[in-house]
């Protein structure tokens, strides 16, 4: 009989993890708390309209095809990626706008026309984060590290100096560009992983200079027609999704995790998966201390995490097409406001995400209309400074549109909304159980990073493994498929008999 994989969680690692096994053989079932699948990349319909819930960039596609080559299935039966040019409209506080295309040829005279002195700097900045990517890449984003000599060995630390990430994200860039416009756009890139530019290690750089070489794309009918694609595959080789059943506990015998409980029975399997938040899992799933091992209460407290999100949702009543499906807006006093988020505050003039992917894709509202998410950094729960009551909610909501209103060609924009919907730091705590309502899990501070983030496997149980952005390699959607695919070869080389 072939091994009984348990996996927490029907999360993007989860699903992916599930698909890798399941087509390896192994008896695969999925407990998932919601009705819903997909953790935080979610979907949800309101008055004709569907919404990504959260995630909607998308870079490396070969990263998420590879799942489906792993598992002998064509990703173009499933999928339908589509190509983006620009990757970014980006809108300025002054009222000017570029479109920053990826590429070259196009990319080049917005250079020149923001500033002809930085424009040659903007492209060695990017051959630089480049080569930075390609070691992390190769040397760090695809191995377990689940030993202390798979990192403290010489080739990996003389390949991490060599990255040089000491300096923060604004202080490399400053080093490249001095034009404000830029390294603007490269900073809030860089914020994607939930940590600021002004603090964070500057490998984070390495996001804007992905996406700027490899480009962005779009998946036809929004980023969770990956969610359903990966619960095909599953659900294709015989393994099993149960919704609307939340774990309990992690069982443990010994030193060996044997199953879990949920309302209703305990379930018992040969592998544990916990594709839920590391922080919640530690404190809530596992009662004991020895399987806690040094990531005991007390530890978990006093780690360091990502910030918040706060999201608006608008349903619009008629086509804008000064949007195109990824804009920025950076705005003035641009640190001070970035900086709110880290600093427990919340921003009163702030630099927005504007997502429009009605702009390439009628199938998520009817002829006319428009979707539109609008995302802004803020403080995570485990500041208290920010209430997420009706009143704050309003304040802040104000704010965002009164901001999305000075750009030219959305000025009548509340005059046209159809539908509203919010999402804060409180809906990622309750809906993910994401610890301290962080939108991004643990922060990627130098300390929290490699082998210094949370393993991808007990050190001191047998048979539990962990995937997702709190654990390593890190967070957003490509990283944590790469999280799946270290945790599936980390568990077919300790059990090869159960491989097909």
């Amino acid at each position: 009989m072939n091994s009984k994989v348990i996996i927490i969680g029907a999360g993007i690692g989860g699903l992916a993890t599930g698909a890798r096994l399941a087509s390896r053989g192994y008896n695969v079932e999925i407990y998932e708390k919601e009705d819903t699948i997909g953790g935080k990349v979610n979907r949800f319909e309101s008055g004709g309209f569907s919404f990504d819930s959260t995630a909607s960039i998308l870079m490396t596609p070969q990263v998420y095809k590879e799942v489906f080559t792993y598992a002998n299935k064509a990703s173009e039966n499933y999928l339908e990626f589509i190509k983006l040019d620009p990757n970014y409209r980006v809108f300025y506080h002054d009222q000017t706008t570029y479109d920053f295309s990826s590429d070259l040829t196009k990319l080049v005279p917005t250079l020149e026309e923001i500033s002809i002195e930085d424009s040659a700097s903007f492209i060695k900045l990017l051959a630089h984060s480049y080569e930075k990517y390609l070691i992390a890449d190769r040397y760090f984003l695809s191995k377990p590290f689940t030993r202390f000599i798979d990192f403290f060995n010489p080739l990996t630390i003389s390949k991490a100096i060599k990255t040089n990430t000491l300096s923060t994200t604004f202080k490399y860039t400053k080093n490249f560009i001095d034009n404000e416009k830029l390294v603007k756009y490269i900073c809030f890139q860089a914020m994607y992983v939930g940590i600021s530019p002004y603090e964070g290690p500057n490998i984070y750089t390495l996001v804007p200079a992905v996406s700027q070489l490899y480009g962005l794309w779009y998946l036809k009918g929004g980023m969770y027609s990956y969610v359903k694609a990966l619960e095909k595959i599953i659900l294709e080789f015989g393994g099993k999704i149960h919704r609307n059943s939340p774990v309990k506990e992690i069982l443990f015998l010994k030193d060996r995790a044997i199953g879990v409980s949920t309302d209703e029975e305990e379930v018992k399997g040969d592998i544990i998966i916990c594709n839920a938040d590391f922080s919640y899992s530690m404190k809530t799933l596992i009662k004991d201390n020895k399987a806690k091992a040094k990531y005991k209460n007390r530890r978990i407290e006093n780690m360091k995490y990502s910030c918040g999100t706060f999201m608006i949702y608008l349903g619009l009543k008629k086509k804008y097409p000064t949007l195109n499906l990824h804009n920025l807006y950076l705005g003035e006093a641009f640190e001070k406001n970035i900086q709110a988020a880290f600093q427990g505050e919340l921003p009163d003039k702030p630099s927005l995400y504007i997502y429009c992917p009605s702009t390439i894709d009628d199938s998520l509202c009817s002829g006319g209309k428009e979707v539109v998410n609008i995302m802004v950094r803020v403080p995570n729960l485990l500041f208290e400074r920010v209430n997420w009551d009706s009143h704050g909610i309003s304040e802040l909501r104000n704010i965002v549109i009164n901001t999305v209103k000075k750009i030219k060609g959305l000025e009548d924009i509340e005059d046209n909304i159809e539908v509203e919907k919010y999402f804060t730091p409180l809906d990622m705590r309750n809906s993910y159980n994401s610890y301290g309502g962080a939108s991004f899990g643990l922060s990627h501070t130098l300390t929290q990073t490699n082998y210094f983030r949370p393993s991808i496997k007990s050190q001191k149980i047998r048979n539990l493994y962990f995937v997702g952005d709190s654990v390593h390699p890190g967070t957003g959607v490509s990283i944590v498929l790469n999280s799946s695919k270290i945790v599936t070869e980390e568990i077919l080389k300790n059990s090869p008999r159960n491989k097909l």
